[in-house]
């Protein structure tokens, strides 16, 4: 089990519990937290939703020497498709679309597939430690399969994150409004069960509805057809880095990673 979860005073706790492995997600933690993410949504005794990370790290992002299912003789674009359209597409749109407020606690490094569970999130709460990233561009590929960068930092903030690969600050995601608060990193979680306790106390259908405004404002500005369609252009990354032989990006990738402690 790499997931926690738990329920009171009407917030339900989602807890990425792999902190050995800096919560980096492999298919079964993915698919745990969908599930939990799916409780949530149906109980009809959880206002609030809150996302946090035991250990140093929110998460070291995708885990790519994943053994949790079967493993195919080839790698081919299709199965790399299916796997990235069902696990990191799919779910984080249907964890940004829950009618219910959800909040993430972010602390340490949030890298890459790191995004795509915090992004999905109405509100972020950061500790001052934290560090987002996108490094994937060294993939040769133009960044994580739920491309919400330009929507989260504004256009030229996203493409310098990417173009360099440089982790942005939490003072700095604060700045461009990706994040809503930075609090020390021991009064993080006191500092997000105090919002969710807040917001719990609201009306649900009024929350609802409220969230359902913001997310359609956004989609009708594009948000949604842009996920979709750069998902796509994600795929020809892949694409190009498997005419190499033996797909080496992912072990250059995988030594980047492995500096985090």
């Amino acid at each position: 089990m790499y997931i926690r979860y738990d329920v009171a005073d009407r917030i339900a706790t989602i807890t990425l519990d792999r902190p050995e492995a800096a919560n980096a997600q492999n298919r079964a933690l993915l698919d745990e937290l969908d599930e939990a993410w799916r409780r949530a949504a149906e109980d009809e005794d959880v206002a609030v939703i809150v996302l946090r990370a035991e250990g140093k790290h929110f998460s070291a992002g995708h885990d790519l020497k994943d053994r949790s299912g079967p493993i195919p003789d080839k790698i081919t674009l299709e199965l790399i498709y299916q796997n990235e359209s069902r696990r990191y597409l799919e779910y984080s749109l249907r964890w940004r679309n829950i009618p219910k407020p959800s909040i993430a606690a972010v602390q340490g490094r949030c890298i890459a597939g790191g995004l795509l569970l915090c992004w999905p999130c109405d509100l972020i709460v950061a500790a001052e430690d934290a560090l987002f990233s996108d490094p994937v561009v060294m993939m040769g590929i133009g960044g994580v399969e739920y491309h919400g960068h330009t929507w989260e930092l504004g256009p030229r903030k996203a493409k310098e994150i990417l173009f360099t690969g440089r982790p942005v600050t939490a003072d700095e995601a604060a700045q461009v409004g990706m994040v809503n608060a930075v609090v020390p990193r021991a009064e993080l979680d006191e500092h997000v069960r105090a919002l969710a306790t807040r917001i719990a106390a609201m009306p649900p259908f009024g929350l609802r509805q409220a969230k359902r405004a913001v997310n359609q404002t956004l989609d009708v500005q594009g948000f949604y057809a842009a996920i979709q369609s750069v998902f796509d252009v994600h795929q020809t990354g892949h694409g190009n880095a498997l005419s190499v032989s033996g797909y080496p990006i992912l072990a250059q990738f995988d030594e980047m990673k492995a500096g985090i402690e």
